[in-house]
């Protein structure tokens, strides 16, 4: 297989050099989600108290995260 650096410029989340996932965004659209991400995580939490609905709070965080997986696993490089 053959290393193309026009494909891994596209990539918006590089996979980790050590260890299996992806590293810190590469390009303004991953900064965008991952920005949007921690936003909504602060969002969540000032909005959805732990102490009044646990259940809530937990479903919206593994969603929320679920949903950034999901675009890392689209738009990133294939974790090795």
């Amino acid at each position: 297989m053959s290393y193309d650096p026009a494909v891994a410029r596209s990539y918006w989340f590089p996979a980790k050099r050590y260890g299996w996932g992806w590293g810190l965004p590469r390009t303004w659209q991953g900064y965008v989600v991952l920005i949007s991400y921690l936003m909504g995580m602060l969002a969540i939490a000032l909005t959805s108290i732990p102490e009044s609905h646990p259940v809530r709070f937990a479903i919206l965080l593994v969603v929320s995260t679920f949903v950034l997986l999901a675009i890392c696993w689209r738009t990133g490089e294939p974790p090795r």
